[in-house]
């Protein structure tokens, strides 16, 4: 590796020290500065690759993993195309248990980089036995020789980000980071990094960002699980059926809900307006500090850093289509069809 020359041996050695951007248009009449950690500029175009790279390397640091091996995830997408790819350049096989809410653009990607990928069904209970939850655990006891990753409970998903996005962020800010705006999925992200970040101020507040249908919000007020609270929702990646063990809920200091409209209208004006092709939760995470903005959590002493997880290419068929955005009758010519700026030649 010749990092001078920016000459690598392979795509493994670009994970991480991703940059952190100054919002400037869509913030412009909020108080304080606002900057988003841009996790697209990882090779496999999210924050994922960290923990997958991580975890993986671990592994076989304590003589887990072996040459030939099987590796087992559930995922949304993401956190499967970064084992996927990993896997590929490690000589591991990848086996994928994938939501069905995910875009037919990330399971196609998975399928790309050689993963078997198995289409679990997104609205059933966790303990279903056809949730992909249960299909990972069936796959992983059914083949010899397998590891499974299983990110929600994995405190590896956690020191993945207390030992990379962290420290970034704090070097980025130059330690004057006030707050963190992240979203929580299997929870690894806002929480290894918040803890970096309260190690060495700990007054840095951590906002956290969950869907409507979640339980999160709710676990992290009442310390209760309410299945009450759980129905469909769009957005992947983000939110759960399930308190995940990987969330470090004494980290985070508030969550706020964000609605799937919101969210995806949000990511396309993040493109119209900075120039950011940013994911669905991207988007949430950027409407979430508007919903926090509301609520007058910032000053002009603020300094809010976002983490934007993964790049608008994997949702090219849902947000970024207007036929999607209609079906889910969220599209609304007042705020941004991408028809309205096509015109038709004939």
């Amino acid at each position: 590796m010749r990092e001078d020359l920016h000459v690598y041996d392979n795509v493994l050695q670009l994970v991480g020290n991703t940059p952190l951007i100054n919002l400037n248009k869509i913030i412009k009449d909020f108080p304080g500065k606002y900057s988003a950690k841009i996790e697209a500029f990882n090779p496999g175009h999210s924050s994922k690759d960290r923990i997958a790279l991580y975890i993986i390397e671990e592994a076989e640091r304590k003589g887990i993993l072996k040459p030939g091996d099987t590796i087992i995830e559930t995922t949304s997408g993401n956190t499967g195309f970064s084992i996927a790819m990993v896997s590929c350049i490690k000589g591991y096989n990848c086996i994928l248990a994938v939501s069905s809410k995910s875009s037919k653009d990330k399971i196609d990607m998975l399928k790309t980089m050689g993963a078997k990928v198995h289409v679990c069904p997104a609205n059933v209970p966790a303990d279903d036995p056809r949730s992909y939850y249960e299909v990972a655990k069936r796959l992983h006891s059914e083949i010899k020789g397998s590891v499974y990753i299983n990110q929600y409970f994995n405190e590896l998903n956690i020191d993945a980000h207390f030992n990379s996005t962290g420290p970034e962020i704090w070097k980025q800010t130059e330690g004057s980071i006030t707050h963190l705006v992240a979203c929580s999925g299997t929870g690894g992200t806002i929480s290894g990094t918040a803890r970096f970040l309260k190690s060495k101020n700990p007054e840095v507040k951590i906002l956290g960002i969950d869907a409507f249908g979640s339980v999160l919000k709710k676990y992290h007020e009442t310390k209760e699980f309410d299945k009450d609270e759980i129905y469909p929702y769009r957005i992947e990646g983000l939110g759960k059926n399930l308190i995940p063990s990987a969330t470090d809920f004494e980290m985070i200091d508030k969550f706020m809900k964000v609605s799937d409209e919101d969210a995806a209208h949000t990511a396309r004006e993040l493109a119209r307006t900075e120039g950011l092709f940013l994911g669905y939760t991207s988007g949430a995470a950027m409407q979430g500090l508007k919903q926090y903005q509301e609520d007058g959590e910032f000053d002009e002493n603020s300094n809010v850093v976002l983490i934007f997880p993964d790049h608008g290419s994997r949702y090219m068929s849902k947000i970024y289509s207007d036929d999607w955005m209609n079906e889910q009758c969220f599209l609304d010519t007042q705020k941004d069809s991408k028809s309205q700026s096509i015109e038709i030649i004939k």
